[in-house]
């Protein structure tokens, strides 16, 4: 099997440096549009695809992105694993802003979006105790750690609906009573919809703040954020130019299970199956149906 790197870039990354053969292209969903057309190419010799998860000009908000549009395409067009390249605040001293943090966990705290590809007609449940796929999270630290990054690897990423940052009392709450490490508005359901169709995932969050727990800096500020968002966007890009010799062309299964999450998932007899909810399900789910 061909490795094709998926990018989906956030607050700050717009764009791949030095991809051969770039054009961007539009591609259709069951699901609608996703944010933005998407940059294809390759790098090294791996073909890279690249997703603006806001849309150039940062037209969606955290609630807005079409994330199973988004996860749709990229799955479409061959795109076999996902990185994606958020900006976060941290709940904790050691990860500063401007450093990096590899996720590996999540906590789920958005309330206004589609979660799941399936539903009436086509039932299905995957496993999301590991959200994230280790083997291309390994490499991502591995590729940060060459870009001279101050990287952390895992942590707890607790996915906020937004638009608006927490007040002082969630902040406590999520890094005293939770546990969290860092706090975004956009890897969930998007590190669910990957599982649902089979992409390995992993994320890397960008520092930019403490949020608002911190008793030396205050509240969040937006003007901060915006100057640290630009360093780390210059990391990002290396970051994301070092991952096609890293993988290399040539995949082989995840070993971790993630492109077969679906064996064992759907649970509608295949009698009852929806036929209009499986012509959807073409791309995300075609190998098993």
């Amino acid at each position: 099997m061909e490795t094709m790197i998926g990018v989906i870039g956030g607050s700050g990354l717009y764009e791949i440096d030095g991809l051969a053969d770039a054009v961007w292209q539009s591609v259709q969903t069951p699901w609608g549009d996703p944010s933005d057309q998407i940059l294809t190419g390759s790098l090294d010799g791996v073909r890279m695809a690249f997703l603006p998860r806001h849309g150039r000009g940062h037209v969606h908000s955290p609630t807005s992105v079409p994330y199973r549009a988004n996860i749709d395409a990229l799955k479409r067009i061959g795109v076999t694993d996902v990185i994606s390249v958020s900006a976060c605040g941290s709940f904790r001293e050691e990860m500063a802003p401007g450093h990096f943090v590899v996720v590996d966990q999540f906590i789920d705290r958005t309330f206004a979006r589609e979660k799941s590809f399936f539903g009436t007609g086509c039932v299905a449940h995957v496993s999301v105790a590991h959200p994230t796929c280790p083997r291309l999270g390994a490499a991502c630290f591995e590729a940060a750690e060459a870009q001279g990054v101050t990287v952390h690897m895992g942590g707890t990423y607790l996915a906020m609906e937004g638009p608006q940052f927490s007040t002082l009392a969630e902040s406590r709450m999520y890094r005293e009573q939770w546990g969290a490490d860092v706090i975004g508005m956009t890897n969930m359901p998007e590190a669910k919809l990957a599982r649902e169709a089979e992409l390995c995932y992993a994320s890397v969050a960008m520092v930019t703040d403490y949020d608002s727990w911190h008793p030396d800096h205050g509240a969040v500020d937006i003007a901060q954020i915006i100057a640290t968002l630009h360093g780390n966007a210059d990391n990002a890009r290396g970051l994301v130019a070092r991952l096609p010799t890293l993988l290399g062309a040539d995949r082989m299964p995840c070993p971790h299970g993630c492109d077969r999450a679906l064996d064992f998932a759907l649970m509608t007899a295949p009698e009852k199956r929806d036929p209009a909810l499986l012509a959807k399900l073409d791309a995300v789910a075609g190998r098993v149906l």
